[in-house]
């Protein structure tokens, strides 16, 4: 398993600059030694491939309390000895919490990417990690700008998605279109490249064929979760061969006359989805690929949560002979069709028990007091019409009602 090393949310989306999060990994990699991080900037600007007064004001901001919250993520110690002799500091990082939030960052990573798209990587690593579908406008505020006129505002899109096809190119992350929340990409984030450089041994650490890897994966491999124990797998590197083509594989595209004819959307869908979706076949093929998946997802929610295929295809089947006209089938499938009415009850379908057939207790309760409280509001307004006393705060009995216009008590 590759080396990795837990970055701190604050290092991503904070004030620091692009080139500070490479030099972090790596001194969280390097400073797991007893030791800590021995490291002088001319060796780590040479693995990182940034010039060293670069890398001297990464750890001048890493060294310095933030501005926000006062905290340093890197100690650093100088060591000197009688005579003038030294030797490089001794720098470690600070020790994070297992509450506070971060991402898991491969240290192969800090020096295969350049800052920004390492930047993004770690967003899109926290992201998926925490279950958010994250947009282009979230990660341009992550990936803003750090200096000149428009220092700290949002990058814009064009150049995020830029970014993006690069880290999908370098095969670090792989992106599914349009199958996310309201449309947004969904990211996969990988520990290794899925494609090696064709001028780098993946035996031999994160460098290049130089008869060596980096230090940061040669002095320790036990940098991924501590939950997980290490294995003789992660120490033990053992070179394997690669089946490489003997010459190049031509596909050219298919001429028109030759292609498969697109025949709907229903080709993509599980069997589980497709029976449930049966009644309404006459309506799938119109459909944009995005309203077809949209559509899989809540289908399969619902029968994750217990809800038999029968009930769902009895309720579409139901709902499409009661419509007289569908002008939008993907508006009417995904917002009337396939929607569940009823309480929180799995088993309530529109106030009766599915299973059953009776009316659902909870809806009767529900009912009864709603009509209950609305009694007594229209109780206490004749009362307080008696009086003549108009409530201004009083809610309408109707969303379309105009609100009462605000009166004093006479007097």
């Amino acid at each position: 398993m590759p080396q990795r090393v837990r970055v701190p949310l604050r290092v991503i989306v904070g004030y620091y600059s692009d080139a500070t999060l490479p030099v972090y990994v790596k001194i969280a990699a390097l400073s797991r030694r007893e030791t800590g991080c021995e490291a002088g900037v001319a060796y780590l600007a040479g693995l990182l491939g940034l010039g060293r007064s670069t890398v001297e004001r990464a750890l001048t901001e890493l060294t310095r309390p933030a501005p926000d919250d006062d905290v340093a993520e890197v100690t650093s110690y100088r060591r000197t000895h009688r005579g003038g002799r030294g030797h490089t500091a001794v720098r470690r990082v600070r020790a994070v919490a297992r509450t506070e939030h971060g991402a898991w960052v491969p240290t192969r990573a800090a020096e295969a990417l350049s800052p920004r798209q390492l930047r993004a990587y770690a967003a899109i690593a926290y992201g998926t990690a925490t279950g958010h579908h994250l947009s282009l406008a979230d990660l341009g505020r992550v990936l803003r700008h750090r200096s000149g006129k428009q220092a700290g505002q949002p990058l814009d899109p064009r150049s995020v998605r830029r970014i993006l096809r690069d880290l999908e190119a370098l095969g670090w992350i792989s992106v599914d279109r349009r199958a996310g929340y309201r449309g947004r990409h969904l990211y996969t984030v990988h520990d290794e490249p899925l494609q090696e450089p064709l001028t780098a041994d993946p035996d031999e650490g994160s460098g290049a064929d130089l008869g060596g890897g980096s230090l940061a994966t040669e002095e320790d491999h036990l940098t991924d979760s501590p939950d997980d124990p290490p294995t003789a797998a992660s120490v033990i590197r053992r070179r394997r061969e690669q089946e490489v083509a003997g010459e190049a594989v031509e596909n050219p595209p298919l001429p028109p006359s030759l292609r498969r004819p697109y025949t709907g959307p229903q080709l993509t869908l599980a069997p589980r989805i497709w029976r449930v979706l049966e009644p309404a076949k006459g309506l799938l093929p119109g459909l944009s690929p995005y309203v077809v998946r949209a559509l899989a997802r809540e289908i399969g929610r619902q029968l994750d949560q217990g809800q038999a295929p029968g009930r769902l295809r009895a309720r579409l089947q139901f709902r499409l002979a009661s419509t007289q006209e569908i002008r939008d089938p993907g508006r009417w499938l995904l917002g009337a069709a396939v929607v569940r009415h009823g309480c929180g009850l799995t088993d309530c379908e529109s106030g009766r028990n599915w299973r059953t057939g009776e009316p659902c207790a909870t809806c009767a309760d529900t009912r009864a007091a709603a009509a209950a409280l609305r009694r007594l509001e229209l109780e206490l307004d004749e009362r307080e019409s008696q009086m003549g006393i108009r409530t201004p705060y009083r809610l309408p009995a109707s969303p379309r009602h105009q609100p009462p216009e605000l009166t004093g008590r006479p007097r």
